[in-house]
């Protein structure tokens, strides 16, 4: 600064004593002129250019897990979107601090309320968003998918048929069966004794309770080949005979219900077979968005390992979500247990996000640019998604 000030009043003094030889030539003047001029443009201009410097703090990022854009690993952070940014950065020639958010939406508020200067992960761009956030030019390109159960053709494997035979419903129904049998066992034993033609061969109560069971049980299946002789005891054989038609025809839709079901969630080839069905999928994500606005039944969690679990236990018919987390999981921990089907459907993109009028996102942008100029960027995605 003193430097120009110098420089400015021995310009001065030049012309002054040009002007004293009176050289007042026209060309003398304006090179005074000039002179006083450039200096005053130094001066203006040198404050803006150290205010211009790059920021003396790392940059505060948020990011959230989503294998595998981004998740842990031995105790470190990693994934696509870790990579990516960290590569920025080096373009940049700045530093950062990441820390995770549990969700995308504390992941957006982190942004909004200034505790981060930068948000990236799997966050697509939205009109909603756009109207709070300014956005990178895209960095990934991704849609929706779904993922099913693994079902070998669609039906169920005779170990999969015998957890339905023997599930928890139909042993409750059994059980119970089995303690109304001693019902009419017991009144056929007590009619049918005291007769000699009667089905109770015997007047002790065993073993003519066992054979009075045994009755009870061959009706219920609509195999006794013997009737009562006694008025009561022909009685409760009919009351009996219908009951176990009601037995028979409950346990058969019961059973015939659930193979039903599972055939149709065998049959979800895309978006338009979601309808009707159980739908995983992360609560205030795009996808969401996307079912609640086709008035699909839709089942909120957390986070999208919640949606796998609900998916395996068979609590969910189907799981909506972005189509490379899906891939990624189907390829690697879901392999064999579960699949993606169909194209990718409503298609989006991700971005860095920023706070309005970021002064951020000049910059990133135009690293992003350098990094899918130079081959980096197609580096990262070859690592991350060329086997999946």
């Amino acid at each position: 600064m003193s430097a120009v000030i110098f420089s400015l009043s021995l310009s001065a003094s030049k012309c002054g004593r040009k002007n004293t030889k009176n050289q007042t030539s026209k060309s003398l003047i304006l090179n005074c002129w000039k002179w006083l001029g450039v200096g005053f443009l130094v001066l203006v201009l040198m404050p803006s250019q150290v205010s211009a410097q790059k920021p003396t703090k790392p940059l505060r990022v948020a990011t959230g897990l989503a294998t595998p854009f981004v998740f842990e690993k031995n105790g470190q952070i990693t994934g696509f979107s870790i990579d990516l940014w960290r590569s920025i950065t080096e373009e940049m020639n700045v530093k950062s601090e990441i820390f995770v958010n549990p969700t995308t939406q504390d992941l957006l508020f982190a942004i909004k309320s200034g505790k981060a200067d930068v948000g990236i992960g799997n966050i697509s761009i939205t009109a909603e968003r756009d109207k709070d956030f300014d956005f990178s030019q895209p960095m990934f390109e991704s849609g929706l998918q779904i993922l099913v159960l693994n079902h070998k053709n669609g039906v169920r494997s005779v170990p999969s048929l015998l957890a339905v035979i023997f599930s928890p419903a139909l042993i409750q129904l059994v059980g119970i069966i089995l303690v109304i049998i001693l019902v009419p066992a017991h009144i056929i034993w007590f009619f049918e004794r005291q007769r000699t033609e009667g089905i109770i061969p015997t007047l002790s109560y065993f073993p003519g309770i066992f054979k009075a069971c045994w009755w009870a049980a061959a009706t219920l299946a609509t195999q006794a080949d013997e009737m009562p002789k006694s008025v009561i005891g022909r009685v409760v054989a009919v009351v009996w005979m219908f009951t176990s038609v009601v037995f028979v025809a409950y346990f058969t839709a019961t059973v015939t219900t659930s193979l039903t079901v599972d055939q149709l969630q065998g049959n979800i080839k895309g978006p338009d077979d979601l309808v009707s069905k159980r739908v995983a999928t992360v609560t205030n994500s795009t996808s969401a968005a996307y079912l609640h606005e086709q008035n699909i039944q839709v089942l909120e969690f957390n986070k999208v390992a919640q949606a796998y679990d609900a998916l395996l236990q068979e609590k969910a018919d189907a799981v909506v979500f972005d189509a490379p987390v899906l891939l990624y999981y189907a390829s690697g921990e879901g392999k064999g247990k579960v699949k993606v089907i169909g194209s990718i459907f409503h298609k989006e993109n991700y971005g860095i996000v920023f706070g309005t009028n970021s002064p951020y996102r000049k910059p990133v942008n135009k690293a992003l640019l350098t990094l899918q100029e130079n081959g980096t960027y197609q580096k990262l995605y070859q690592k991350w998604f060329s086997t999946n």
